[in-house]
Formats: structure tokens, sequence, C-alpha cells
């Protein structure tokens, strides 16, 4: 027998975390837009499981804008105050499964040289429900990467929406058991995902041939679409690159973390002028690069769950599928 939730007991389940304090965060309708926001009332979220979001849930768990510590000036003496913990219990809901799949993805680099304890301290908080995928489109891989409509890495319960108001519900971890507990009822209804994307290359193959082609004039042609905004960066649940400023004065300010991207043509900009990566065919050289060679080298995923936000963003329509694409024919 399956576990089933209605509509309104996933509402009532939900607003009864706000009531004790929790933040949580779900899918939110802009006109035909939806992003991921901290909601004050049930009523603002949108549960209709969507290809397309503006937001990743990453945001959530490594926020664009972060304080580590503040400092202020006190005679001779600096006084620094690090940033209060993050305590409060976080529900995030609504993720696609390819998005869910981007946590235990950063889980290794946030614990690896460095105990990153914003990040540790956020995901040890967080309950993640997923939404099992009702439809793909071109933009969509998840299979190549091994992931799939119905993947539950990442996620602490999945729902798969039965199209009558309901949804079946499948924990996955004693976080998801807990917050569903005693909130479903027994049903023989099933609940499927849409069928998985069709994906006609090898990202293993693919990054061999990345390994062997650093210096093949293919990047360039390949890049020559993108006009180097970033947007694909800034959507994709498992880019991670950040910059740390200081901000105020020299008499007080505190220290930040703010998002960054590789496709920013100062990026790697030297102080001597020197750019070593200074087309945009050597940064998205280093962003495939990263993906789908050093990353998996290192931590054993790759750093891409196919969600297809890049391109699908992208105003050129230009992200890592197409890239993909391309420099299967090479390996072809």
């Amino acid at each position: 027998m399956s576990q089933i939730v209605t509509l309104e007991q996933l509402k009532q389940t939900l607003g009864a975390k706000l009531a004790a304090g929790a933040k949580v965060v779900a899918p939110v309708l802009d006109g035909e837009f939806a992003s991921f926001k901290e909601i004050a009332d049930v009523e603002q979220a949108s549960f209709v499981p969507r290809i397309c979001m503006q937001n990743s849930i990453e945001e959530f768990f490594f926020p664009k804008h972060e304080t580590i510590f503040t400092f202020v000036r006190q005679g001779n003496d600096v006084v620094l105050n690090d940033a209060p913990d993050f305590d409060v219990e976080q529900i995030v809901v609504g993720a696609r499964p390819c998005d869910a799949a981007a946590l235990p993805v950063l889980d290794p680099l946030f614990a690896w040289d460095y105990d990153d304890r914003f990040y540790q301290r956020r995901r040890a908080k967080s309950t993640v429900v997923s939404f099992a995928c009702t439809q793909s489109d071109a933009h969509c891989f998840c299979t190549a990467v091994g992931g799939s409509p119905e993947n539950t890495h990442g996620a602490d319960a999945i729902l798969f929406d039965l199209g009558d108001g309901s949804f079946e519900v499948r924990a996955i971890t004693d976080k998801g058991k807990a917050l569903f507990d005693g909130k479903t009822t027994e049903s023989d209804k099933v609940g499927k995902a849409c069928d998985a994307p069709v994906v006609n290359f090898d990202v293993w193959k693919i990054a061999d041939w990345i390994r062997a082609n650093f210096d093949s004039p293919v990047w360039e042609q390949v890049s020559l679409r993108c006009v180097g905004c970033g947007t694909c960066a800034y959507v994709c649940p498992t880019c991670h690159c950040f910059d740390i400023v200081d901000e105020g004065s020299y008499k007080k300010g505190k220290r930040v973390k703010n998002w960054d991207s590789c496709q920013d043509a100062m990026f790697t900009m030297h102080a001597s002028g020197h750019n070593p990566r200074d087309t945009q065919g050597k940064r998205q050289r280093q962003r495939l690069t990263h993906k789908f060679v050093i990353y998996p080298d290192k931590f054993k995923f790759y750093l891409c769950t196919g969600c297809g936000s890049c391109s699908r963003s992208c105003a050129q329509m230009f992200g890592v599928r197409p890239c993909l694409e391309a420099l299967d024919k090479e390996v072809q």
C-alpha cells in the first residue's frame, strides 16, 4: 500500500511548521514564472510540479550574499564577531529531483579542506521534499549524469502528483518520515513520473575527450554563441564560485561571501593585468572541465545534474547540454 497526502493536508503540514517558527521555502508564482522563495503563508505556494524554475534551492543552503563576520574599530583594536549560526528548522518543498540531487554533490566540497559551518548548519536543519517530474523538455538530460525524473538523491521525501489533488508520498530519510508521520492515508494508488529524457551522448567518453584536448580550437568554435553574462552559473544548482569582500568602512563593516561566475571575463584577471582565460572559449573550457573532469576526479560526482536550467535560461539557448552535444561530434 502507498501513502497519500492531499493538497490540503500538505498545506496544513507546512502551515503547522510555519506556526512553530520554521522557515518554509516553496515555489511562488509571479505571472507565468515561478521562483523558490521563503513564504509566510502556505497560500503563497504553488504545488504544481513544473519543469522551469527561475532559481535553484541551492541559494537556501549557499546564499547569494552571506555575512561571515562583522568588525568594529574600538580605539586601537578591531573587534570581530562571527555571524550567528543558522538556527531554525527549514523545510524546502517543491524541488525537482535534479535540483535536490545537487545537495549531496555539493556536500563533500563544503566539508573538504575547510568545514563551512554556514552551509553545513543549513543542511543539518533542513528537510527537502522533491516533486517527481511530470514532464521534461529538450533541455533536460538528467539520465546522462545518473539521474532520472524520480531520482531521490538529496531528497528526504519525494511526492508523485496523482492528478486528483493528492500526492503519493515516498519518505526516503528519517527527516522525511518525521515530516509526514500521521499526515498520510493508505491507498492503492501509485504515482508515476514522466518518461526519462532521451540522451544520445556519453558523458564518460566526452570527459575523456576533454582530458585529451585542452588546446583544441573546438572550444572557441562552440562558444561563439556565448556572451559571457553568467546566467548559466547563477541558475545552476551545483555552481559554487564565490568572492569574499569587506563592506563598510575602516571603522565598522562586515566580511561577506558573494556568488561569482567563472564565465565573467574578470574572474581570473590578475593584478598584473594578465588574464589566463581571456576568451569565452577558455572560460567555457574551464566550466566543462570542472564539471566533468576536475570535480568527479576529486569527489566522484559530476558537477552537473542535467537540469537544463543553463540553456533554458540563456538568451542564446546555450549551456551544458548544447556544449556536450557539440563535443560529442568531436568524440564521434
